[in-house]
């Protein structure tokens, strides 16, 4: 199983420079867990540099992967993680999500090196 962090998702959009990366997790939609805040970050991000359009081709694409929405569960997971680790909210519910899914979490967020079944790769 496979997470993506928000910032990877853009980059993989967008056809930067380490979108071969991403690439598997992305395109084995089978594995692919998507976390709703996902949804919300690259929708706003998308709409606001591009249209609405090129934001709801984004998210459809997001959608061929399991959406995993925030329950009370997950929220309070969220917020343990945040107070150990000091990663901000949305972080935080990507990691607990990938985590309730014992999930790869896929990210180019120096805040997550070294933590277990998390892939960085630094930002280009």
């Amino acid at each position: 199983m496979n997470v993506v962090d928000s910032s990877r998702w853009l980059g993989y959009f967008a056809d930067g420079p380490n979108a071969d990366f991403l690439a598997p997790a992305v395109e084995n939609t089978a594995a692919l867990v998507v976390p709703s805040i996902g949804l919300y970050e690259v929708f706003k991000r998308v709409l606001q540099q591009r249209d609405e359009s090129k934001a709801l081709q984004a998210i459809a694409q997001m959608m061929q992967g399991t959406v995993v929405d925030l329950d009370p569960s997950l929220a309070l997971e969220a917020a343990r993680i945040s107070v150990a680790t000091g990663l901000p909210m949305a972080d935080s519910i990507i990691l607990a999500t990938a985590r309730s899914h014992n999930a790869t979490l896929w990210t180019q967020d120096a805040d997550f090196d070294g933590m277990p079944s998390v892939k960085t790769v630094e930002r280009q």
